[in-house]
C-alpha cells in the first residue's frame, strides 16, 4: 500500500471504533486455526461489565460496544495473544441488572449469540436493591441463577463457562458495612458453589481485591466500593484472561 493510501485509510479505520479481528490470516495453518473451537465470547452482568457500553452498536470486537472496564480490557487482551483465534467478542452487561433480567433478554442477548465461551459477573444489584424496593435474597439469588445456568446449559451443552465472584470494597463510600455484611457473603457463597455444579471456571474477584487493598485504599481500585476504577479494571481483566485460559 503506497504510503498516501494509508494515511487515508487508517482514520477511517480508528473512526470505526471496531478492532480489525475477523481479518483471514491466510499465513495460518489449519492446524493453527483449529487450536480451539472458541469462537464467540460473551460478557454478561450488571453495570460492572456494561461500564458505559454503546448499546446500540452490535458489533463483536468495537470499542464502543465492549464499554469501558474490565470487559474492554479482556477482549484486548484477547485479540492480542489469540489473533489466528479470529474471536467475536460481545459485551452485553446492563447497568442495574439482576440475575431475573438476566433471564428475561436471554433469547436475545446469550442464544441469539451462540457463544462457546460465556462470563457472568452478577449478584452485586441482587443484594444492594433490596435494600430498597426489591424483595430479593441470597436464596432468590441462588434459585434464579442455578435455573438461568441450567437453562443455559441445556440450549448450549458444550459452552464453556466463566463465573466471577461478585464482590465489594467495604470501604467504599456507597458501602454501609452493616447493611452488607454478613449477607453479602452468601451471595459471594452461591456463587462459588454454581461454579462448581456447572463446571465453571471461578474468578474469587473479592480475594483479589482484598490482597489488593494491602496495595492501595478502595479509592483507588473502586472508589464507591462497587464501580472499578481503570486500576480495578485492569486487575480484574488480567485474572478474568487467566479463567480463560483454563477454557482452552
Amino acid at each position: 500500500m503506497k504510503r498516501r493510501n494509508f494515511v487515508k485509510t487508517t482514520p477511517a479505520i480508528l473512526a470505526s471504533g471496531t478492532v480489525l479481528a475477523n481479518t483471514p490470516f491466510p499465513h495460518y495453518t489449519k492446524k493453527a486455526l483449529s487450536k480451539s473451537n472458541i469462537k464467540t465470547v460473551l460478557f454478561q452482568g450488571d453495570s460492572i461489565t456494561d461500564a458505559g457500553r454503546d448499546k446500540l452498536d452490535p458489533k463483536p470486537n468495537s470499542t464502543n460496544a465492549l464499554g469501558r472496564g474490565y470487559a474492554f480490557l479482556s477482549a484486548a487482551g484477547l485479540l492480542e495473544e489469540y489473533p489466528e483465534m479470529q474471536l467475536d467478542i460481545y459485551n452485553k452487561g446492563i447497568s442495574g441488572n439482576k440475575v431475573f433480567q438476566l433471564r428475561d433478554r436471554w433469547e436475545e442477548d446469550c442464544f441469539a449469540l451462540n457463544p462457546n465461551v460465556l462470563s457472568i459477573l452478577i449478584g452485586v444489584n441482587d443484594h444492594w436493591h433490596s435494600l430498597r424496593d426489591y424483595k430479593g435474597t441470597p436464596q432468590v439469588y441462588r434459585e434464579d441463577y442455578d435455573n438461568l445456568l441450567q437453562k443455559t446449559k441445556d440450549q448450549l451443552p458444550d459452552i464453556k463457562l466463566i463465573i466471577c465472584e461478585p464482590f465489594i470494597l467495604l470501604d467504599g463510600k456507597a458501602i454501609e458495612k452493616d447493611k452488607w455484611i454478613p449477607v453479602f457473603d452468601q451471595y459471594r457463597t452461591f456463587a462459588k458453589e454454581l461454579a462448581r455444579k456447572y463446571k465453571a471456571e471461578f474468578v474469587p474477584f473479592q480475594s483479589i481485591f482484598d490482597k489488593a487493598l494491602e496495595k492501595a485504599p478502595a479509592s483507588y481500585w473502586a472508589p464507591d466500593g462497587v464501580h472499578p476504577a481503570l486500576p480495578g479494571a485492569q486487575l480484574m481483566a488480567s485474572h478474568w484472561l487467566k479463567a480463560f485460559k483454563k477454557c482452552l
